[in-house]
């Protein structure tokens, strides 16, 4: 049973009413007049403008992106058992067809503030399910949000991820929530594909399903016959797709230790000999120069950095150093080659990031044209009302022969 505190009124500054009022679902500490008045995190905060006059209601929870979340404009609704079964229960109408989809069976089941409640993701892996909690505040809901998911789909079993640094990083611990606890590696697919997944382990749990259509497109449209480069490769789930859409030879690079082997797993479950495709540890920005000083050069080069990132001799930011990495890029990728320049780096736009683009290929003395862009897949629903939530951004771009 959960026992919440009680509801507080809280002041919202007269310069962000109307933006609450139009619907924007994100509390930020800055809004909040009276901010002494709140103690406890997950109470129902009552917003209201000077003059008293109710804006909606939402939860105090503090994460790296604000002091909480609305929940309702109704200033009648209860925030209980009911209200969490009808949120999840749209969740579940809207991806109906993903159930439905026998050659996908990884997808994300409830994405936030896009279905109604900012600070919590699900992620569904073959009906398994994970939890990831962004605040203590949205935690202390955890018994009505895993009732209402039971009461919504068949649940083989739930893990969770406790991301309560302000930060949003993960809090190590037992991640293993109720059910029967599946065989690891879980074997899931997408879009046919299979990839191996460890609810249990971490964070990150082997593949991010983001990126679902862009992994399908270089498969089915741009990978045949062609070199090519993965970089910040992660578990090398672009190259699996690049493989077997018939790439001549894949190289993933990733400068973490534990990508070697999982990355040699993932080929491995698909049926392709790793001992045929490239695996490198290294630091992608000394594999670059490596590149170069060997001439090297690839028909695809993918860049799917983190927003951030850190080693012994480099740093990396999305918003300062992105160009540098296209050129980079640029200087060993082949004429009328392609490069695939993705970003989840939510503190710009895609305006913006095709400035990036621009400005790398005129430093570099080059032309080029976009051949398509992409943004998060239809499961990772967005609402317009918080347009900072539809982060990923991923354009292809051929290199034209100067």
């Amino acid at each position: 049973m959960i026992y919440l505190i009680k509801e507080i009124d809280v002041k919202v500054k007269t310069k962000f009413v109307g933006k609450i009022a139009k619907g924007y679902p994100l509390i930020a500490k800055e809004a909040i007049g009276n901010l002494n008045d709140l103690q406890e995190e997950g109470c129902l905060m009552r917003l209201v403008d000077e003059n008293n006059r109710f804006l909606a209601k939402g939860y105090y929870g503090r994460q790296n992106k604000g002091y909480g979340w609305v929940l309702t404009q109704k200033e009648n609704e209860n925030i209980d058992q009911e209200f969490f079964n009808k949120i999840i229960q749209a969740a579940y109408d809207y991806r109906k067809p993903f159930f439905k989809d026998t050659e996908t069976t990884a997808f994300r089941f409830f994405n936030g503030e896009g279905d109604g409640i900012g600070g919590i993701i699900i992620d569904h892996y073959e009906g398994n399910y994970v939890i990831n909690w962004y605040s203590k505040g949205i935690y202390s809901y955890k018994d009505y949000i895993i009732k209402a998911l039971q009461n919504t789909v068949t649940v083989k079993s739930i893990y969770q991820k406790k991301r309560f640094d302000t930060k949003g990083q993960y809090v190590e611990e037992d991640d293993f929530v109720l059910g029967v606890q599946p065989e690891f590696p879980l074997l899931v697919k997408e879009n046919g594909v299979q990839f191996a997944v460890y609810l249990n382990d971490g964070a990150m749990v082997g593949v991010f399903l983001d990126q679902r259509d862009v992994r399908r497109t270089i498969r089915d449209k741009y990978a045949k016959g062609k070199t090519v480069l993965n970089m910040f490769s992660y578990t090398g789930a672009f190259s699996v797709f690049a493989a077997l859409g018939g790439a001549v030879k894949t190289t993933s690079v990733d400068l973490a230790n534990r990508s070697l082997p999982k990355t040699v797993e993932q080929f491995s479950v698909n049926g392709i000999d790793p001992e045929s495709q490239n695996i490198v540890v290294m630091d992608v920005f000394n594999y670059f120069k490596y590149a170069v000083k060997k001439a090297l050069k690839f028909d695809m080069v993918i860049l799917d950095p983190p927003s951030f990132a850190k080693s012994k001799k480099f740093t990396f930011s999305a918003g300062k150093d992105y160009t540098n990495l296209l050129k980079d890029a640029i200087a060993i990728t082949e004429d009328n080659g392609v490069i695939i320049a993705s970003t989840n780096c939510s503190t710009f736009d895609m305006k913006k990031f095709k400035n990036f683009i621009e400005v790398a290929f005129r430093e570099m003395g080059g032309k080029y044209e976009l051949l398509e862009e992409f943004t998060l897949p239809a499961d990772f629903r967005t609402t317009s009302d918080f347009k900072e939530g539809n982060y990923l951004k991923v354009v292809f771009i051929k290199k034209i022969k100067r």
